[in-house]
């Protein structure tokens, strides 16, 4: 098919009826009516609009023409890295296959997929959705800032019956980020599903040939790039020369690197993107009026605007509801929430005759304290710690945890005893034990990466400042500091925007004998390579201490805290009670806590749990996971379903509850439907969730 690509170039002028910052789209006195029979005008910060068609055949919206089998088999190949069709298809595979498990036995085109209906009937279909992408910068002339948004339109959205669907990134990933969860769902039911990538999506600044990524993820030189970039480090070409010399081959990376801490935006981002949403609806079904502009006549009072996603796409979601000041969007339905909130009153959270006091924990605090303790819990022998997958070197977990020993942060003479002890400590901290056998793989894949992204995104730190010794550069076999490889041309396509991905490794600068990827590395204080126990202190000095740099860290922690004030919004969270990453006594499970307190009797925010399921759902298809879990995504899917419904026909929504699942108990052995039962519209008095005199009850 020939794309057609037409380019628009947004005017940038005042809005008397739309305002200028955030809620652009209403006026004043939060009337939704202002964007009725007025003309539709681009919001003053949206850049060039790029507008492709795609015909559902040869490309499409959700699969990028792979279609259903296509997705669940090998990834495409990029013959041209300059191709942004050919990135594209890459980026969408890449991205849908990161959130879901994509084997037929853990639930894909039987559960969930392409080829699953709206209304949950399974075809033989490929599932390709034709339609229109619209592609731009929330443009502000700054490439540090320069946040990705995109709308998705498909042939079936009705303009009599219209619907948006957000779907912000999850993670750092860029913005096709949610293509596999909202992006789907909303595909699949008709609606326009507006994306935005968070200011914290996959922008690569190679310092050393001074390259980066542009929208459409190609890359150029920086200095032909200018405000097209999609992120430039805030250094001078001088610093970059010397920066260069001292610690040659590094790369900056946007959410770690561009000193803006985005996360304070990320529900602004969210919004903007539902408003560009209206704007490019109206562009495209609005009539032209005698001025050549078109009539605003798809409206925020005539549509249903569901704020969703998964993990950091879903805190992005329920931000925006908190920040909705005007009331663009009527719904919320999101999965494994990263959400901090600044408590009042700290919850009782209590769990059959177990309780945890420990309130809301900001994301950077626990992370750190994992990154300390998860490499030596990882080596206990009675809670399970070690799954049948993982990647975790035994001999560097026993040195980490004769370092802890000698600095007195565990206790025990020998290397069960203090593994145990590592446990007991995150336990006590407020994992629960049903994650215990999950803290081995995710400190190997995940814990390390997003220590050093957070530790620089919230003290707004450089590139420059090599953190805690810590750098990001691509690494040879033998771990050592490398000139990018091929891999770099198509980073915007495989990279997930938290480093080690795609080559690039984490840098441990302050490394015995030099430079070289921090597992690998021998610590100067320790003497031993013990995953790199210096780096790991140092960062979780930044929310104990009191040195500037952990000033300028819990800072900016502090900044990204809610309220939990949803301001009478329904709203659903479907959660993991074995979420290893964003434990559920850390976030939901206060959140909701806290929403009942400050909302009362006007909350209508459902809290669902979920047995057996956890946050990485493409980890399923290993052993050790997907024979001992079942799919989170299952109940996304319901979530947003019974949201739909909701707004759509008055259904009620489903009490909070905990939904107990079954595990399949191996691989080989199909999922059905009677491993993932429903949420139920009715549970029985011993699932049901409760609040009352501050205490959150949770069923056993």
């Amino acid at each position: 098919m020939n794309a057609l690509r037409i380019s628009l170039l947004a005017a940038a002028v005042s809005l008397a009826a739309c305002g200028g910052g955030g809620n652009e789209a209403v006026d004043a006195q939060g009337n939704k009516q202002a964007f009725e029979k007025a003309p539709n005008i681009a919001p003053p910060w949206l850049g060039t609009v790029t507008v492709t068609a795609y015909d559902g055949v040869s490309d499409d919206l959700l699969t990028a023409g792979l279609g259903k089998t296509g997705l669940g088999g090998a990834a495409p190949v990029v013959s041209d890295p300059t191709d942004p069709a050919q990135l594209r298809k890459l980026a969408i595979h890449t991205n849908y296959r990161a959130l879901i498990d994509p084997t037929a036995a853990g639930g894909y085109g039987v559960l969930y997929g392409p080829n699953i209906t709206a209304d949950g009937t399974v075809t033989s279909s490929e599932g390709k959705i034709a339609g229109v992408e619209y592609l731009a910068y929330a443009d502000l002339g700054d490439q540090r800032e320069n946040v990705t948004l995109m709308v998705q339109v498909p042939t079936t959205f009705d303009p009599a019956k219209p619907c948006v669907i957000t779907a912000t990134s999850s993670g750092s990933r860029g913005v096709y980020g949610a293509i596999g969860t909202s992006g789907e769902w909303g595909l699949k039911k008709g609606c326009a599903v507006a994306y935005a990538d968070k200011g914290s999506g996959n922008g690569m600044h190679d310092l050393q040939n001074d390259t980066t990524n542009l929208i459409d993820g190609v890359r150029a030189p920086v200095p032909s790039a200018g405000a097209a970039a999609s992120f430039v480090a805030s250094i001078t070409e001088e610093q970059r020369l010397a920066f260069n010399t001292a610690t040659p081959n590094r790369i900056a990376v946007k959410h770690a690197h561009s000193q803006r801490n985005p996360e304070i935006d990320w529900g602004r981002d969210t919004l903007r993107a539902v408003e560009f949403a209206f704007y490019v609806l109206n562009q495209q079904f609005g009539n032209t009026l005698p001025s050549g502009k078109k009539e605003r006549v798809i409206t925020p009072a005539g549509t249903i605007v569901i704020a969703s996603s998964v993990s950091n796409g879903a805190g992005a979601a329920l931000a925006a509801a908190e920040e909705d000041k005007f009331g663009l969007i009527d719904g919320v339905a999101v999965s494994e929430p990263h959400i901090g909130i600044s408590h009042a009153t700290v919850p009782t959270i209590r769990r059959g005759t177990s309780s945890y006091t420990g309130g809301s924990k900001p994301l950077y605090d626990y992370f750190s304290f994992a990154n300390v303790y998860q490499p030596c819990a990882a080596l206990s022998p009675t809670r399970g710690a070690n799954p049948a997958f993982t990647t975790l070197v035994p001999a560097r977990a026993e040195a980490r945890c004769t370092t802890l020993a000698e600095a007195g942060l565990v206790t025990g003479a020998t290397t069960i005893e203090r593994a145990e002890d590592a446990m007991d400590r995150l336990l006590a901290y407020g994992w629960e034990l049903d994650t215990a056998f999950l803290q081995s793989s995710h400190y190997s894949l995940a814990t390390p990466a997003i220590a050093m992204t957070y530790s620089n995104t919230y003290g707004r730190f450089s590139v420059l400042d090599n953190l805690c010794g810590l750098s990001f550069a691509f690494a040879n076999a033998a771990g050592a500091p490398v000139a990018p490889t091929a891999a770099l041309a198509t980073i915007f396509s495989t990279g997930n925007g938290v480093p080690p991905n795609s080559g690039i490794a984490i840098i441990n600068n302050n490394a015995v004998g030099g430079p070289i990827s921090d597992p690998l590395s021998l610590s100067p204080t320790s003497g031993r390579v013990d995953y790199g126990s210096d780096a790991a202190l140092c960062q979780r000095a930044l929310w104990t201490g009191t040195s500037e740099n952990a000033r300028r860290v819990q800072a900016g922690v502090q900044q990204v805290q809610k309220s939990a004030n949803l301001r009478g919004k329904p709203a659903l969270i479907v959660h993991g009670r074995n979420d290893t990453l964003i434990p559920v006594n850390f976030s939901s499970r206060p959140y909701y806590a806290e929403n009942q307190r400050v909302e009362g009797a006007g909350s209508k925010l459902r809290y669902i749990e979920v047995t057996n399921a956890q946050h990485f759902e493409t980890f399923l298809q290993l052993p050790g996971y997907g024979d001992r879990l079942v799919p989170l995504h299952v109940y996304f899917n319901r979530a947003l379903d019974a949201m739909y419904a909701h707004l759509a026909n008055g259904t009620a929504l489903p009490p909070s509850q905990l939904v107990r699942t079954t595990p399949r108990g191996s691989l080989a052995t199909p999922i059905t439907p009677a491993n993932v039962p429903p949420i139920s519209a009715n549970p029985p008095a011993g699932d049901r969730i409760t609040y009352g005199n501050n205490t959150l009850t949770i069923p056993d």
